[in-house]
């Protein structure tokens, strides 16, 4: 499925949960003000996803001369893969991690967190980044920065729906038609969704593509494979340090490997293929 259909089919999905909803909680009056609601939101998904995203993660942008290692990195890759020049991102949390978004080649960023450049080689941060040039390639990017908004947009409806429930706000049938008790009901399946909708949205087998493309663009298969074994100990291993910016469940796809390790959530819709399956392919290479 070509990813503009899958992009489409996510946000008119996103719209007719959100009528679904706004009708359980508010009945008639609801109803229209999450339509409205969707609109605004199909729009923002599309055009400002990445900006969003890489808000949440406090990313900050760098230049050829704040980060010249890095940007060169960038900018051979680009230029192999016959790309636009990608703005660079660093994001300053000792997660060892790296993600692209962009709703296409010519609107794309790549972002690096500190803790990657701290533990890879120059050749092993060149293979992940190629990965992420792939993403941009192969325009795997809008699709991953779409289902992460919509994803922590579920998970805020859900949080709200808590709390009104909590303080009462579900207090019986309204005039329109609102039910408390299917209101809240709604809670217990709209929660989840926010995985489910990830997992749906983006297939494991983009990974194996990426890495592959990846591959060819550095032309060092070895170098990702060595970097991702040692992502894959270091988001294991990894214990959060003071300042560091929290790994979102709602943006764990787009990661090179999931940062959210050990939880339950992540591992029942699991957005990654096995490191160690994604090591032998490249080997092989």
């Amino acid at each position: 499925m070509g990813n503009m259909l899958k992009t489409t089919l996510l946000l008119a999905s996103l719209t007719g949960l959100l009528v679904i909803v706004g009708r359980m909680i508010g009945g008639m009056s609801g109803m229209i003000i999450a339509f409205l609601f969707a609109i605004v939101l199909n729009f923002g998904s599309y055009w400002y996803s990445d900006k969003i995203v890489l808000k949440m993660y406090h990313a900050q942008e760098v230049t050829a001369a704040e980060a010249p290692q890095l940007y060169g990195i960038v900018q051979k890759l680009a230029m192999r893969a016959n790309l636009p020049m990608p703005k660079v991102y660093i994001v300053k949390t000792s997660m060892p991690n790296a993600f692209a978004t962009g709703r296409d080649p010519q609107h794309a960023a790549v972002a690096a967190t500190t803790g990657i450049l701290e533990i890879l080689t120059p050749e092993e941060i060149e293979g992940v980044l190629a990965h992420e040039l792939a993403h941009v390639k192969n325009r795997d990017t809008l699709i991953s920065a779409v289902a992460a908004t919509i994803a922590g947009v579920i998970t805020m409806i859900a949080t709200w729906v808590q709390w009104a429930a909590i303080f009462g706000g579900f207090g019986g049938r309204d005039d329109d038609g609102g039910n408390s008790i299917i209101g809240f009901i709604a809670l217990a399946i709209v929660a989840p969704l926010a995985a489910t909708i990830i997992q749906l949205a983006i297939s494991r087998s983009r990974e194996f593509a990426a890495d592959e493309e990846g591959a060819r663009i550095s032309q060092k298969p070895w170098a990702l494979a060595s970097a991702l074994e040692k992502l894959e100990y270091g988001s294991t291993h990894y214990s959060q340090r003071r300042g560091d910016v929290r790994p979102s469940e709602a943006t764990a796809h787009m990661f090179i490997v999931n940062p959210l390790k050990g939880n339950a959530i992540m591992n029942l819709f699991r957005t990654h293929p096995v490191t160690e399956e994604r090591v032998r392919r490249l080997k092989a290479m």
